[in-house]
């Protein structure tokens, strides 16, 4: 029954206001109560951060995210949590124990979006409060698609997953399809409950505003209008945090052994290599 829309575009508001001391205030309570390491960023003070929305979407670093995964390897594209990873089945995709949604709604309706992914693989990461906000590229890609899909606006923390069926094919979220060397492969950022804002580094902020109806924008795949973003490069950002599923092609990536259901993920690291 919480108004989870109005709510979250209050909290919009807030932080990208420059409230001063009281911005400053908040900042320092949010640092302290999820313990976040300030030292990674590139402005390790809080008063460097005229608005909340600044601190939240800080730069790192860069030498504390190198891109570790080698030609025919796929890169972590955001620092979080594996919520869940594997094989897509028929169309399904697994959210929790009980729970699996369809792949199509995903991504906005269009059975043709889908397709190439129909029994592919697909990675779930959870951005915690305390993580980098900033989602890059986990391989060389073209834009061909944006598609920004209205919805809820859950929580999309590991309880909730494990009790709202068909969490992330319910909530606000901007998808991006991509050709790969390997064929497409689809990034999608989604919203929760007090997410300010979700925007892209081609377009800048697609929502707030909000919209009832389904937006789709296309790319060309050549020429000087062609988006091409390389692996490791930032594709857009989080204002307060959520989570990204990406989804592959059958036969186009295994996922590193180590991961499962809770592994950590830092942005760069490895997420699996190349299917050939």
């Amino acid at each position: 029954m919480t108004p989870k829309h109005a709510l979250s575009r209050l909290v919009g508001k807030f932080a990208s206001a420059r409230a001063g001391w009281f911005t400053q205030l908040f900042i320092r309570w949010f640092i302290r109560t999820y313990k976040i390491d300030m030292s990674e960023a590139v402005h390790e003070s809080p008063s460097a951060y005229k608005t909340f929305n600044d601190f939240f979407t800080r730069h790192l670093k860069p030498e504390l995210r190198p891109l570790k995964a080698a030609e025919h390897q796929f890169a972590q594209p955001v620092d979080g949590a594996v919520s869940q990873l594997g094989d897509i089945e028929d169309g399904r995709i697994f959210q929790a124990k009980g729970h699996d949604y369809s792949l199509t709604e995903l991504l906005g309706g269009d059975p043709r979006d889908a397709h190439p992914y129909k029994n592919g693989k697909f990675a779930t990461i959870y951005l915690a409060p305390k993580d980098y906000h900033r989602i890059h590229m986990p391989c060389d890609g073209v834009l061909r698609k944006m598609v920004y899909v209205p919805g809820d606006l859950f929580s999309v923390n590991p309880l909730t997953a494990a009790n709202v069926p068909n969490l992330f094919a319910r909530n606000e979220r901007v998808v991006a399809i991509f050709d790969g060397e390997f064929g497409k492969f689809a990034m999608v950022l989604v919203g929760a409950t007090i997410v300010a804002s979700i925007g892209t580094v081609w377009a800048g902020t697609v929502t707030p505003p909000t919209g009832k109806h389904i937006h789709s924008w296309e790319y060309p795949a050549s020429g000087d209008q062609a988006i091409r973003i390389a692996k490791g490069e930032e594709m857009g950002h989080f204002k307060l945090g959520s989570t990204v599923v990406l989804t592959f092609p059958e036969d186009a990536i295994d996922f590193a052994d180590s991961l499962e259901a809770g592994s950590v993920t830092r942005m760069g690291d490895i997420l699996g290599e190349r299917d050939d």
